[in-house]
């Protein structure tokens, strides 16, 4: 079967034949504000080959040092995920060529780990699956190429090929999971929720900004399949760099139905890399890999061990946070949310923005209100994510406190929002200063009702009738005529008392 046929097995008929086995490798830029083993600064989208060294470009004579912060980083990945933590570890030299390899090889760990043994547990759809964690380790990343020309923005057919050296030498971790088992049907889910799952943690533990879409964590993802029942395992796949959440889960999907229909045609699966294309959900051959391939290991001459004290672990340890998935189930017991309500409020990043805007002194509903209505569309609207819109927790939960008062009401609140995007003072300063206060003095309030009476004497004589919901279309005519700043509740009342 050539590459790029089109021939694929359905999903369903792939899991009647076949048992998946997922392996997931993820690697964590460090946010340290020098790289791995040099000073130079790791500050995202500067011009390029203008933060490099001679350690960081691999000229002679340049010694490398550690990043202790990098190594403390690594540990409090390794404590979260349930890992060991090697009492001695070392650095070695992975020799391979890149053109983005500025030394020809890359300082990483081998067969020292400084974390090892560990495990996640994910939920899909109710059920847990346990992730057991092979191994997490630190090396440096690489530079980034530019292939100019050409369709595809690979280098084969690009017309040349640019280099840049700003990203070579900074801090990652690379989390290697143990070949996860037994998911069935629910492989793809269970890939995309651990990685998901993986990325809130590293947000949460504050080493890394975890932005998929710049690059500061990838995942590989390594499939292959076996005869159903048979316990054992197949011929891999590596799908390199996915970088979102739903390529996640439709490479495994895609490699699922690939490796079936080769398999199918009594082929063999080539053990290789393969390319994700997020255009067309296809992957197509990168370059073969063995198991044996040889990397010519050796310990790091320049570099001394690494050998962080149980007393140093410990401290770390009491620096970790709360687990992210127990602290969703915490707070939506506390905050009453449905199941949905839950889920949408972490889709749309608002999750701590929610909780800050509780403790503020606004209630759940009320802060998930406005972060998942009108904040979330300026967001959209404006292209900016939404805990940089300028609006503060505090800033909503005291518009929250303003709508509580029956200073304002939602539809003036949300010119009260108007006003904090344009940076126009505190909530109470934007009402004062534009005059947004809700109405509420019975003399205009009573003569506005006059006038909308006369205006609509059918509506009137039908109030005066019994039919009090007619009574619906006069608020609105007062609203309207008052510019949405009269107290609705208090109009309700004027219009019942003059007309019944």
């Amino acid at each position: 079967m050539t590459d790029h046929s089109p021939t694929l097995i359905p999903f369903d008929d792939v899991l009647a034949s076949y048992d998946p086995a997922l392996g997931l490798e993820v690697h964590v830029e460090l946010n340290t504000a020098s790289k791995m083993f040099c000073g130079c600064s790791t500050e995202f989208g500067a011009d390029p080959n203008t933060q490099v060294c001679p350690t960081c470009l691999g000229l002679p004579g340049s010694m490398p040092v550690v990043n202790g912060k990098a190594v403390e980083s690594a540990i409090r990945i390794g404590l979260a995920l349930n890992c060991e933590i090697a009492e001695w570890c070392r650095f070695a030299r992975k020799n391979y060529f890149y053109p983005d390899m500025p030394k020809n090889f890359q300082t990483s760990q081998y067969d020292e780990p400084i974390c090892f043994d560990g495990y996640m547990d994910v939920e899909v759809e109710g059920e847990t699956y346990r992730v057991e964690i092979e191994r997490a380790h630190m090396e440096e990343d690489t530079g980034k190429s530019l292939h100019v020309g050409g369709a595809t923005g690979r280098i084969h057919g690009a017309d040349y090929s640019l280099v840049d050296y700003n990203r070579a030498g900074i801090p990652l971790i690379e989390i290697v999971t143990k070949p996860i088992l037994g998911a069935g049907e629910k492989a793809p889910e269970v890939a995309r929720a651990y990685v998901s799952q993986l990325r809130d943690l590293i947000v949460a533990l504050g080493v890394s900004d975890a932005r998929m879409e710049q690059g500061s964590i990838r995942a590989d993802v390594n499939l292959s399949l076996a005869p159903k029942g048979s316990g054992l395992l197949g011929t891999r796949t590596e799908t390199k760099n996915v970088n979102s959440l739903r390529s996640v889960e439709r490479a495994v999907r895609y490699e699922m139905s690939r490796h079936a229909a080769v398999l199918d045609a009594g082929e063999r699966i080539l053990q290789e890399t393969r390319h994700w294309h997020e255009d067309t959900g296809v992957t197509t051959s990168g370059r073969e890999k063995s198991d044996a391939e040889d990397y010519r290991y050796f310990p790091e001459p320049d570099l001394v061990p690494v050998a962080p004290t149980r007393e140093w672990v410990e401290e770390l340890r009491g620096t970790l946070p709360e687990n992210p998935t127990a602290q969703r189930a915490r707070l939506q017991a506390e905050w009453g949310f449905s199941d949905l309500e839950m889920r949408d409020t972490v889709g749309a990043g608002a999750l701590a923005l929610v909780e800050q805007t509780v403790a503020a002194g606004a209630s759940p509903q009320a802060a998930r209100k406005w972060w998942l209505g009108e904040l979330a569309r300026r967001a959209n609207d404006t292209d900016t994510p939404i805990d940089q819109l300028g609006v503060t927790p505090a800033d909503v939960a005291a518009v929250q406190q303003l709508v509580d008062a029956g200073t304002i009401n939602d539809k003036l609140a949300r010119k009260v929002f108007e006003g904090l995007y344009a940076g126009e003072g505190t909530p109470a300063e934007i009402v004062e200063k534009s005059g947004l206060a809700v109405v509420s003095d019975d003399g205009a309030l009573s003569t506005a009702v006059d006038k909308a009476i006369a205006a609509n004497p059918d509506i009137a004589d039908k109030i005066r009738d019994g039919k009090v919901a007619a009574a619906g279309a006069l608020i609105g005519a007062v609203m309207k005529e008052m510019r949405g700043q009269a107290d609705a509740g208090r109009v309700r009342e004027l219009i019942l008392e003059k007309l019944t």
